[in-house]
């Protein structure tokens, strides 16, 4: 069995948690692993690393090679297939599944999105086989039975039993409360997102029930042209809501689409007072006084009196408070920071960059201090800026330091100064991170005052 995982998702609703430059899939939301790894896991009990694609935004490609380093996997680079826009999930598919019968034939293949919180057990690998077998004759998406009535689900229908799973009577979108309580009591299931295709099957299809994806495909051959021409349309709309074959396998695990906060509040274990805590930093910390039934993340000491049903998401740079139930409004928040051209849409305090990471610790009028992680045998390209001048210090590890014709080398506690014009470059030529305190001064202190020179990255 092959894999397609679509890692190309923004997780807008999670704002401040997830930006644009870091959206929840690479998040390490519960544990040491982000969602992308702990999905790349589950993707390996079907495939081995070479029957594994990821198809994901050319924004994300360094933090998905980080990741898979990170997890000691060797997914070859071809394998990471780069969209030149998001056009949802029926073009990253179909980009896929093309892919994969060009490369390996005639072949069954897991659609996984990578933001998923899934739990993996006996029932989970079993319904991935009965699918297997179902996936020649149909379209087989995965349904959960729900635990509760859920507003922020879709749901599908069971119609006629088949051997392994059931037709597909209806799909049924994110409905109100009072319908969602009538679904769940008539076997209705979540509609997890999750599907298995044949991929010979899958291509006739989309011919048949949405043919311009399917020409987009064909007239073009560069992926960005094809991008411009195919159009914005989901898998679920595009075609399983129009074929006939659709047959939907229950699948018996605990499985959250992450998709709110509302979501993870869920997801995460409560304290004595149902409290969902989360804190990140060796100076969190959450206190809680006649407070219960919140969601609490945070960065630095929080505390909360005589608070209940509240969702506090603290990122250092932006706080997010919203009442327990109103998850879903979140997007708007980003939406309108999106608008008015405001980075912290985009981005956290600490940016992911090819090289590395920066953190911006504290900026004032005319400077800006930052620090910088370069991860071994990692460099910056060779830039200058015009509106200012940089004095770095480094903490820790060994720094190369090219300033104009000048290479120095530099240790903790060493530092150097560049000036506004003048081209440079700092790499990591040891072992363990370099880490370096880089101070900014001049008139404008903007990530676009830059020219670059050289770039390992692809960049322009």
């Amino acid at each position: 069995m092959k894999t397609i995982m679509l890692a190309g998702g923004k997780g807008t609703r999670l704002w401040p948690l997830s930006r644009e430059l870091m959206p929840k899939q690479f998040i390490k939301i519960f544990d040491n692993l982000s969602l992308f790894q702990k999905t790349v896991e589950r993707a390996l009990l079907f495939s081995k690393p070479k029957e594994i694609y990821i198809v994901t935004s050319k924004e994300y490609e360094f933090i998905i090679l980080d990741d898979l380093m990170e997890l000691g996997i060797d997914i070859p680079s071809e394998n990471i297939l780069l969209e030149p826009v998001g056009k949802n999930t029926l073009p990253a598919i179909y980009w896929g599944i093309k892919t994969i019968e060009e490369k390996h034939g005639k072949s069954k293949v897991a659609i996984f999105p990578s933001d998923h919180l899934i739990e993996v057990n006996d029932s989970y690998v079993e319904a991935f086989r009965r699918a297997e077998k179902l996936a020649d004759r149909y379209f087989v998406t995965f349904g959960i039975k729900p635990t509760r009535p859920h507003t922020g689900y879709g749901y599908i229908k069971p119609g006629e039993k088949l051997e392994g799973g059931y037709r597909v009577a209806e799909f049924k979108e994110k409905p109100d409360l009072e319908t969602a309580k009538k679904y769940v009591e008539e076997g209705y299931y979540w509609n997890s997102g999750m599907f298995l295709f044949d991929t010979e099957l899958f291509l006739k299809e989309v011919k048949k029930v949405a043919p311009e994806v399917h020409q987009a495909f064909e007239e073009a051959k560069e992926i960005t042209e094809i991008y411009n021409k195919v159009p914005e349309v989901s898998v679920d709309y595009g075609v399983m809501e129009k074929t006939n074959k659709a047959v939907v396998v229950p699948l018996n695990t605990y499985w959250n689409d992450l998709g709110s906060f509302d979501a993870i509040y869920e997801a995460f274990s409560k304290d004595t007072n149902r409290n969902a805590v989360k804190v990140r930093g060796i100076k969190a910390e959450y206190l809680g006084i006649n407070s219960e039934n919140n969601l609490i993340m945070t960065e630095r000491l929080t505390a909360t009196v005589g608070v209940k049903d509240l969702m506090i998401i603290d990122t250092g740079d932006a706080l997010l408070v919203a009442q327990r139930g109103e998850g879903q409004r979140v997007k708007e928040i980003y939406e309108k920071l999106k608008q008015e051209g405001d980075e912290r849409a985009i981005v956290h305090r600490t940016a992911y960059r090819p090289w590395g990471t920066y953190t911006l610790l504290e900026e004032g009028k005319g400077y800006k201090i930052k620090r910088m992680t370069v991860l071994p045998k990692r460099k910056l390209t060779l830039q200058r800026h015009y509106h200012r001048s940089e004095h770095w210090v480094v903490v820790s590890g060994t720094a190369r330091v090219i300033i104009g014709d000048k290479e120095i080398l530099l240790r903790p506690g060493e530092s150097t100064f560049i000036p506004a014009g003048v081209f440079h470059r700092v790499e990591n030529p040891g072992l363990i991170p370099l880490e370096i305190i880089e101070v900014q001064i001049g008139q404008y202190l903007g990530e676009d005052d830059i020219e670059r020179l050289q770039d390992n990255s692809g960049r322009e």
